[in-house]
């Protein structure tokens, strides 16, 4: 609430994840219905609506606008009788927001969206260690922080040059390190060139080779 209030007064936008309740069921219980009954006729896997409304929760100091995304889906519910056997669930999602915009974008293109970027925060941190600040001066730790970011695009772009539909190519950072560059080789320097010697055991040897004459600006 206290965020909300923060951004309402400042003039900033936002859109939050937002927990339901048996109000916002009971707003969504109607569309939920015709959906259960559309996914029923088709074969898709899911299907999936919108819908936007004005709530005002008891501690809120104004309505706001609520999103929720409803989803049906085909889920497993083995029996000792059926153990293929599969029922339909009603899974219902919801954010509140201030932003203008149709509520399927809002929700699958701004929201949804924050999920990806706190997965490459979590690499940034995690898998390359730049919470690893711990020189004496603060303008140390930030040339420190920028080294750590300039090692994230170069994982970043690693993993870009693996082609699409390969197992690495939405590889973690820590997968590319094992299975990429933490290899044994015997590297050879030339008057133009660098040649790297792999053994034949390497199981990434083509796709290294690959992403070398993809990365090198010769080709």
């Amino acid at each position: 609430v206290e965020a909300m209030d923060w951004c309402d007064e400042n003039g900033v936008g936002y859109i939050f994840g937002f927990p339901g309740n048996t109000v916002l069921d009971a707003e969504v219980a109607e569309i939920s219905d015709h959906l259960r009954f559309w996914h029923a006729l088709s074969d898709a896997p899911k299907s999936r609506c919108y819908k936007a409304f004005w709530y005002q929760a008891g501690s809120w100091s104004q309505p706001r606008r609520v999103i929720a995304r409803i989803e049906a889906s085909m889920q497993p519910a083995p029996t000792k009788e059926q153990p293929d056997a599969m029922r339909q669930e009603i899974d219902v999602r919801y954010v509140v927001t201030t932003l203008d915009g149709d509520a399927e974008r809002l929700y699958e293109g701004v929201y949804c969206q924050r999920g990806q970027a706190e997965n490459l925060i979590k690499l940034h941190k995690a898998q390359l260690a730049s919470d690893r600040t711990s020189c004496h001066s603060a303008t140390a730790n930030q040339v420190r922080l920028m080294l750590h970011t300039a090692a994230f695009w170069l994982m970043r772009t690693v993993r870009t040059a693996v082609p699409e539909g390969h197992a690495l190519a939405r590889a973690e950072f820590n997968t590319l390190r094992l299975r990429l560059l933490k290899i044994a080789a015997r590297v050879v320097e030339y008057g133009h060139r660098i040649r790297v010697h792999l053994p034949t055991s390497c199981i990434e040897k083509a796709l290294f080779r690959q992403i070398a004459l993809g990365l090198s600006p010769s080709g």
